[in-house]
């Protein structure tokens, strides 16, 4: 009994041992606070590093950064998910089109200088509606409209709910009918709430530069990447903002799709079709064909050994689609 007695007192003076989930627990927050802290300051650096290219305009609550260049009948340009218009810019479409166009390039809600508020669903036929003022705004009556990827799926939405804004449509590489896509459903995580916030902020920026080599090859494929697309600011890119509208896009890509075409039939303007053939991204067949069929005064073109970025490793065959709107009276 003296013996228990003394081995007690013993265990008694003994400071409480701290559970290693604890100790693990407080530093793997030391270690998403160091990586917000850092992706923070990164994101500033790229901001500054990447000064705004165009102009602003405030429209319903957003700050909208465009780029308008150029004189004559009005082009308009939307970008994909998770670009901007530095991918515009640096294809070479621009300067093509500007030679017979006003050619206006917008950062869609969210992505490069643009703001993007959060309590929205940023649909597209919310952006639709905040293109659609913003043309107001700047004079322009209607344009023919192209939208690349989910841009568009904006420029079909524009032309669906304001079809007097609309001339032409030139819809290159475009998700049209929704389909099973896993990997939209995986992309989606940073835009959930709380969880996706802290994601967005630690790891996604880090994950997202370390598969940027394998989602270049997969998007340009079976095309090399363009030196030219060395311009892109990739920085901006992985920014804790832009992930969460690239997330909050891919998790809006199949029901938007359903929500809307059902009515494609019902398009009046002139629709040039422009994907590439090997599009590893999008199935061309299975979207880009579909929607020629449903649009009876569509055009399709398809551009061999060309992928998802069309504009950047065909812009001439871009323009050629974008000229034979125009010349059907877009």
């Amino acid at each position: 009994m003296a013996g228990h007695s003394l081995e007690t007192a013993r265990d008694s003076r003994r400071p409480p041992r701290r559970p290693r989930r604890w100790r693990a627990g407080l530093a793997a927050l030391g270690v998403l606070a160091a990586s917000a802290a850092v992706n923070r300051q990164l994101a500033k650096r790229a901001e500054r590093r990447n000064p705004p290219l165009g102009r602003f305009i405030e429209v319903d609550g957003v700050r909208l950064h465009y780029l308008d260049r150029g004189q004559g009948p009005a082009l308009v340009l939307l970008h994909g998910n998770g670009s901007m218009i530095q991918d515009f810019a640096c294809s070479g479409l621009v300067d093509l089109a500007a030679r017979r166009h006003r050619v206006i390039v917008f950062d869609r809600p969210g992505y490069g200088h643009s703001t993007r508020p959060r309590g929205r669903m940023w649909s597209p036929g919310a952006q639709a509606d905040l293109v659609a003022a913003a043309l107001a705004r700047l004079g322009v009556p209607s344009a023919v409209v192209l939208g690349h990827s989910w841009g568009a799926s904006v420029a079909l939405a524009l032309a669906l709910d304001h079809p007097q804004a609309v001339r032409g449509l030139v819809l290159a590489s475009g998700y049209y009918y929704p389909t099973a896509r896993v990997d939209m459903a995986l992309l989606s995580g940073p835009a959930l709430p709380l969880l996706g916030d802290v994601a967005r902020h630690t790891v996604a920026p880090v994950a997202s530069r370390l598969v940027w080599p394998l989602l270049m090859r997969k998007i340009f494929g079976p095309a090399p990447v363009p030196a030219k697309f060395a311009a892109f600011p990739r920085e901006m890119a992985v920014r804790p903002s832009q992930i969460h509208a690239e997330a909050a896009e891919s998790a809006l890509l199949i029901p938007s799709a359903a929500a809307m075409c059902r009515d494609y039939a019902a398009l009046a303007m002139p629709v040039a079709i422009v994907a590439g053939a090997e599009d590893r991204l999008i199935d061309p067949a299975a979207q880009s064909l579909r929607l020629h069929r449903a649009i009876a005064q569509s055009s399709l073109h398809l551009v061999p050994g060309s992928g998802h970025m069309i504009h950047q490793t065909d812009p001439e065959a871009v323009m050629a689609a974008i000229n034979a709107v125009f010349g059907k009276g877009g």
